[in-house]
């Protein structure tokens, strides 16, 4: 399946056929894991498809990339070893030093962790502000250094949204790119390169590859121009998957839209318990009509994702308590994959924020609702909540 009649195809057979064609040799429908580090070339320069040494190319990752890039409407994809490794080579191939990138007022840890400790020391700057107001990420960029305007919608954990037509006017006014990590989302509920984004990026280790079993990131460019920048880094960093790695996330993706509907179902579920609980304070979900972002998710979302967070009475020790008590739903890091998860943002994946303008509410639990039976999941939280 070409990477143009890919795109004119529906969002599942894409997730089946785009990047890969059945082996001409063996008519293996499945791409097979080139366990190689180089390839015999035919001479000097002879390389056979493109294929000479496993850190610049390898089948397996060809195939990951080129679904990846259909599924999100893109030019182009890239496969890394990590989500934090694709954000790392996209700030290395698109900023210079003393340049300035705006972030989200509440972003991941993880991705302020890379700008305020890392890409900081190499002299770029940051400033963050809330994606979902356009006037105050227009305010935050600095006329001739903004060369990125960085977003997640939903954001991580307080699931604002922002808008991405108009932060991608905002952005290209100034003459920056938009950036909008997708990972909440995923490309099943949400395609920012056609509401005008110029990259995409995910942490392929949540719902993309979807079974907790690998980790792995992706860029997905608009720009060609800019694809050969990324390429360029993505060679010489050499921040790529194995092909196992490939392998298992590229399977992942095959079954990523009938996941994302039982993951929105059962959230559906639970935050209609959730809402109803006296020892719950509040429920913080896009779907919910008194969200704030409401309405620009309902518009640029096919539905409105399986994570959830919510903010109990008690405080930090009510909040530390559920997570302890909660049996069906897993205490742990990362989200995304079929079991559910339960955690406590503010000292775990959200700690390096904890003193700073990201630091999150002490009282807030985050949910990522599994595909398990819905009524297990709400007995357990039921039972957690006491």
């Amino acid at each position: 399946m070409t990477q143009e009649h890919s795109n004119k195809s529906g969002f599942e057979t894409r997730a089946i056929h785009a990047g890969y064609e059945p082996d001409p040799m063996t008519g293996a429908v499945i791409p097979p894991i080139y366990a190689t580090s180089t390839y015999k070339q035919d001479g000097v320069g002879g390389m056979r498809g493109g294929y000479e040494y496993s850190r610049s190319a390898n089948p397996t990752r060809t195939a990951l990339e080129g679904a990846i890039a259909a599924l999100e409407e893109g030019e182009r994809g890239f496969a890394f070893a990590s989500g934090l490794a694709a954000e790392d080579t996209l700030v290395r191939a698109l900023c210079r030093p003393g340049d300035h990138v705006v972030i989200p007022d509440d972003a991941y840890g993880g991705t302020y962790r890379l700008f305020d400790k890392v890409e900081k020391v190499w002299g770029l700057e940051h400033s963050p502000a809330p994606v979902s107001d356009v006037e105050a990420v227009r305010a935050a960029i600095r006329p001739g250094r903004t060369k990125l305007v960085w977003v997640e919608t939903p954001t991580n954990p307080l699931l604002n949204i922002g808008d991405i037509e108009a932060l991608a006017s905002v952005a290209h006014d100034a003459g920056a790119l938009l950036v909008v990590d997708n990972t909440f989302a995923s490309p099943y509920l949400q395609q920012p390169i056609p509401l005008g984004a110029d990259l995409v990026v995910h942490s392929t280790t949540k719902y993309c590859g979807g079974h907790s079993d690998v980790v792995g990131g992706a860029l997905v460019v608009r720009d060609l121009d800019v694809a050969e920048r990324i390429a360029f880094h993505q060679n010489s960093m050499g921040a790529v998957p194995g092909p196992f790695d490939a392998f298992l996330t590229h399977r992942g993706l095959k079954t990523l839209g009938v996941r994302m509907d039982r993951h929105c179902d059962n959230a559906e579920r639970v935050v209609e318990f959730l809402a109803a609980h006296p020892r719950v304070e509040q429920v913080i979900y896009p779907g919910l009509e008194e969200h704030p972002g409401h309405a620009v998710a309902a518009r640029q979302m096919k539905r409105f994702g399986g994570i959830v967070s919510f903010r109990v009475t008690g405080g930090e020790r009510q909040a530390l308590d559920v997570c302890a008590k909660a049996e069906v739903f897993t205490l742990g890091e990362s989200l995304g994959g079929v079991e559910s998860l339960i955690e406590h943002p503010g000292r775990m994946t959200h700690a390096s924020v904890a003193g700073t303008d990201l630091e999150v509410p002490a009282d807030l639990i985050r949910l990522s609702v599994g595909i398990e039976t819905a009524d297990d999941l709400i007995a357990d939280l039921d039972r957690a909540l006491g």
